[in-house]
């Protein structure tokens, strides 16, 4: 165990032998926190929470009461491989969030970036991948193997199928069910989700100078608008490459995307 001294855990939780905490963490009430646990300095665990399994927590964090994190998966294949959970930094998890460790079937590890935002109730399953800067709302979940590149915004009560990708600043709307990957920069509203415009609100898309604005505005055009194939749209993308440093992400999306596209 290593705790360290200015640390502060409430009288009535329970920290097994073997936890790693650092400086300025705070363990409230009512809390249990498992061996093989590492928490970052300044991160805060509200009440009743439960910390297990090789679980790894940056710094400057805060998750909610009655969080559940690094618990065994939902994936049934599961036999008690030492698998993952990994989060970075000033992660704000709400309350009775769930967080599951990966599985040796899939990367071994479920890995969660920086600057997140998880409200209530939000279900994070196994071998997810959650970039930086996302947001999800109040009772949505990820099933397993989902990967949600940066900026990404979920509303409430969604539900990410398994094994899909959401591209960098793509929005879902509140109460939508996605079933296939949502290309960058895409709104999906709807059970199931469909495309329904740019989100031309994201900071990243702000963020682009104005010729690259239009060149993502151009390229759902091509998907949406003008029946034309994905190949053919990676053609597109293949041609422009050295003029717009956008397509990369564009390109990284269409490599990995394997359970094809909203439409």
């Amino acid at each position: 165990m290593s705790i360290s001294p200015l640390a502060r855990v409430a009288s009535s939780s329970v920290v097994e032998s073997g936890v790693v905490l650092g400086a300025h963490v705070s363990i409230g009430p009512y809390c249990v926190i498992s061996a093989g646990v590492v928490i970052g300095e300044g991160t805060v665990i509200a009440s009743h929470s439960v910390i297990t399994g090789l679980t790894t927590i940056g710094r400057d964090n805060i998750f909610g009461s009655y969080a559940s994190v690094g618990e065994v998966n939902q994936d049934l294949k599961y036999a008690g491989e030492p698998t993952t959970l990994v989060i970075g930094d000033r992660n704000h998890v709400g309350k009775h969030a769930t967080f599951h460790r990966g599985t040796v079937q899939g990367i071994s590890s479920t890995i969660i970036g920086n600057d997140n935002r998880f409200l209530n109730n939000v279900h994070v399953g196994h071998d997810c991948v959650v970039g930086d800067r996302t947001q999800i709302g109040d009772n949505s979940g990820l099933a397993g193997h989902v990967e949600l590149a940066d900026e990404v915004e979920i509303g409430f009560m969604c539900a990410i199928h398994q094994f899909c990708m959401l591209g960098t600043a793509a929005k879902v709307v509140s109460q939508s069910a996605v079933v296939q990957d949502v290309p960058p920069f895409v709104i999906a509203s709807g059970n199931r989700a469909a495309p329904q415009g740019i989100n031309n609100k994201a900071a990243a898309f702000l963020a682009l100078e104005l010729y690259q604005q239009i060149l993502v505005i151009q390229l759902y055009e091509r998907f949406y608008h003008q029946a034309l194939s994905i190949d053919e749209v990676k053609a597109t993308l293949k041609a422009g490459e050295s003029d717009y440093p956008i397509i990369a992400v564009y390109n990284e999306f269409f490599a990995r995307s394997a359970r094809g596209i909203i439409r």
